[in-house]
């Protein structure tokens, strides 16, 4: 989250954002000189990666029936029931033009299901990925428009915040977020409950986080999630980082192997309600 891009506001003050594929990006400037890195369409085959001899490898994800319909009173989530092998993975700050269609691939190669919690901004820049996540199957989340700390806004400002990525998603592929994350996971009580009650967004947080964020490198984040993961996680991941997206085929094939079974966040609550 260290790359951030500033935005003047009307008022003089300066917010910071990710970024979701700009010029000045440090992932865009790597992946000028590198032909692999092009953007992949669907239907396409990633070649910016090579797996090598490791368990799980070439392992599919099962086609799971589970229902996706969730509720309750419950307003924050940190994982779902331990009772079963489910895992949900979560991808934040996209969609980024060039990692986030190469992570698709890379999910559809497995038949695994995701969850995104995306940017507003950034769908608006890029809403054709949104619609490419959600007709693969994916589920799509709220993580505010301009990725602002919330414990700083008003809840006018909160609101906006909201609505304006809820509109963008909507824009782009037609369907509503059921689930918000705030940004650093920054969200008081207050604004857990307004949210809630004003959206019916119940807040996802995580109980694993590789800190994929602070660049350590592709086989740290792959380690880190592979060692922590346990029935029931949410795992926190980044899409706009390309170090993470390297990590992830290992990752995904070494979670297989474990005997995980992937799901989307809203299936995770689904069958929290009914634990």
């Amino acid at each position: 989250m260290k790359r951030r891009k500033l935005l003047l506001l009307s008022s003089g003050a300066l917010i910071t954002l990710p970024s979701c594929g700009s010029k000045k990006s440090k992932d865009t400037a790597q992946r000028s000189s590198n032909p692999t890195s092009k953007v992949v369409p669907p239907g396409g085959t990633d070649r910016a990666y090579r797996p090598s001899a490791y368990a799980g490898r070439g392992l599919k994800n099962p086609s799971i029936n589970l229902p996706s319909s969730f509720w309750g009173r419950t307003v924050t989530h940190r994982s779902g029931p331990s009772s079963q092998p489910y895992v949900a993975m979560t991808f934040d700050d996209g969609p980024h033009p060039q990692n986030t269609p190469r992570l698709l691939n890379i999910l559809r190669d497995r038949n695994i299901k995701a969850t995104f919690y995306v940017i507003g901004n950034c769908v608006d820049r890029h809403p054709h990925i949104v619609r490419r996540i959600v007709a693969e199957g994916h589920e799509i989340g709220n993580h505010t428009y301009t990725h602002r700390k919330l414990t700083t806004l008003g809840s006018s400002e909160v609101r906006t915040e909201m609505s304006k990525t809820q509109a963008a998603i909507v824009r782009a592929a037609g369907v509503k977020p059921r689930t918000m994350r705030p940004p650093y996971g920054a969200l008081r009580t207050d604004q857990r409950n307004t949210i809630f009650s004003e959206f019916g967004y119940p807040t996802i947080m995580w109980s694993v986080d590789p800190k994929d964020w602070k660049r350590p490198g592709p086989s740290i984040v792959s380690s880190r999630i592979l060692s922590s993961s346990r029935n029931g996680s949410i795992i926190l991941a980044h899409d706009l980082h390309k170090p993470t997206i390297d990590a992830m085929p290992r990752t995904f094939d070494g979670l297989l192997a474990k005997g995980f079974k992937f799901i989307t966040v809203s299936q995770m609550l689904a069958l929290k309600g009914q634990a």
